[in-house]
């Protein structure tokens, strides 16, 4: 994964044993420019005068935890960068915890523990495959539909579905073994 050297990663985890081997992983691909904060109130802040390209950010912190940092992000607005895509990381991986990192807008996830190359799939992802965004009265953030299922006949909530699939493109069910579903 080559032409990550000016790639620019705020790096968002309380454990500093955790933002290590994160750091290492990052290094390992050529990502030199990282910032590390403790947790999400620390982000914010660093948000405010560091254009990152790319967060990756725990579940669990104190006093903003990952989730209520993709919120911010998103909907605040003094936010300087909305679309700023969100690798949620966390041991916690649980359907509940998968649906609420996904309503706040988080743009991939991450179970750990962590492989070099779990991350870097979602490195790749955010850059190389960014999903648009969508804009509803209670979300805003990445597409949350991943992948076409033809088989699914609706029910088709956006507005720009006009009560039928877009052209070329199904959605995703809400199967109860996908975790990656619409529920917009």
């Amino acid at each position: 994964m080559g032409g990550l050297e000016n790639l620019r990663v705020l790096l968002v985890d309380d454990n500093q044993h955790m933002r290590a081997i994160v750091q290492t992983v990052l290094a390992g691909v050529g990502v030199r420019n990282v910032r590390e904060t403790r947790d999400g109130a620390e982000a914010l802040e660093a948000l405010r005068d560091w254009a990152a390209d790319v967060a990756i950010v725990d579940f669990q912190m104190f006093p903003i935890d990952g989730v209520e940092f993709t919120r911010m992000v998103r909907n605040a607005p003094d936010s300087r960068n909305p679309y700023l895509p969100i690798v949620m990381m966390t041991g916690h991986s649980e359907k509940t915890r998968v649906v609420e990192a996904r309503d706040a807008g988080v743009t991939e996830f991450v179970a750990k523990p962590l492989t070099a190359r779990s991350v870097l799939e979602r490195l790749q992802a955010v850059i190389y495959r960014p999903r648009p965004f969508i804009r509803s009265a209670g979300y805003f953030g990445p597409d949350r539909r991943r992948r076409d299922d033809p088989a699914y006949t609706g029910p088709w909530r956006r507005g720009a579905d006009n009560g039928k699939p877009p052209p070329g493109r199904g959605a995703t069910s809400a199967g109860e073994d996908n975790l990656q579903w619409d529920e917009a």
